[in-house]
């Protein structure tokens, strides 16, 4: 199992007008995978991930991607 010596958290989340009008948008790929490659381009590597999903304004709920980064 490889050591990270520093750990970075990032959190993507979807639309919330999607969720209000449509009830769910699904989780943004191109903004997930512009993230993932900025922080790649400084040496960062996905260690692991999670999937939320949390309330939003009382009725509807979101779904997010929490990712974990070492290097």
């Amino acid at each position: 199992m490889q050591q990270y010596r520093e750990y970075k958290v990032i959190h993507i989340v979807e639309g919330g007008l999607g969720t209000i009008f449509l009830g769910a948008s699904g989780i943004p790929l191109k903004k997930l995978e512009n993230a993932l490659n900025q922080e790649a381009a400084s040496g960062w590597q996905v260690v692991f991930q999670v999937l939320e999903k949390k309330r939003f304004l009382l009725f509807w709920s979101r779904d997010a991607v929490i990712v974990t980064l070492g290097r």
